[in-house]
């Protein structure tokens, strides 16, 4: 088996280009999700390692802090149209459906450089599959997809031919062990017209407490709404 196979069997990386995604956002600015925060000084370095040691290959401007992605919320709307959009009661059942779950602060362990086809990634380690059941919750029951935990690097400039990236993954340096357990995970925002923008943080779910506190006015009552 490749050491990276989640790189495209076509032979080439996927290209991102810089710009509005207008014909997807259609006008709706701030994209929502859940994830968990990792923008911690260990996994800094290693992102910002990983980002030097592939100079070259991926796109500028990519600022969004190192997380771990868990599900996806979309446009929040008060009275959701489309299907990437949703209303406040599907964060009351997804909080509910981890209170109901009992879910408890978990372990999980930072590793090396791998790829998908469109962005290098950290590998991540979900030692006692913390993050399945979350997954889980959040997706309440419904989310079947094939998913791969990990910290993105940034992206791909370039359809570059995956035969010359491998090498460039393969030699980064051995990567000791982060081991990191996690309190808490975040519903995040982001600017949808920017491919690579910083993530903000507008509530935070504690695991041992079984509560969520918003950071400042909740969602549904702030200038977020479409």
């Amino acid at each position: 088996m490749s050491a990276h196979p989640h790189l495209r069997a076509e032979g080439f990386c996927i290209r991102n280009v810089d710009r509005d995604f207008v014909e997807w956002h259609r006008g709706r600015l701030r994209y929502m999700l859940w994830a968990i925060d990792v923008d911690l000084p260990a996994v800094q370095s290693r992102v910002a390692a990983a980002q030097s040691h592939l100079d070259g290959l991926l796109l500028g401007g990519y600022a969004r802090q190192p997380h771990i992605s868990l599900a996806l919320c979309g446009f929040p709307g008060a009275q959701p149209l489309l299907p990437d959009e949703f209303d406040g009661s599907l964060l009351e059942q997804q909080v509910a459906s981890l209170q109901q779950a009992q879910t408890a602060p978990f372990d999980i362990t930072v590793g090396g450089l791998s790829s998908f086809g469109s962005a290098p990634y950290l590998g991540l380690t979900d030692n006692s599959g913390g993050i399945a059941k979350i997954r889980f919750c959040l997706s309440l029951g419904n989310d079947t997809r094939a998913y791969i935990p990990h910290v993105t690097v940034g992206l791909y400039a370039d359809a570059w031919p995956t035969d010359s990236v491998r090498p460039r993954l393969t030699d980064f340096a051995p990567c000791p062990a982060l081991n990191l357990k996690v309190a808490r995970i975040g519903l995040f925002a982001y600017d949808a017209p920017s491919i690579g923008g910083r993530l903000d943080c507008l509530a935070t779910y504690d695991l041992e407490e079984k509560r969520l506190s918003w950071h400042g006015v909740p969602l549904f009552e702030s200038e977020y709404l479409t």
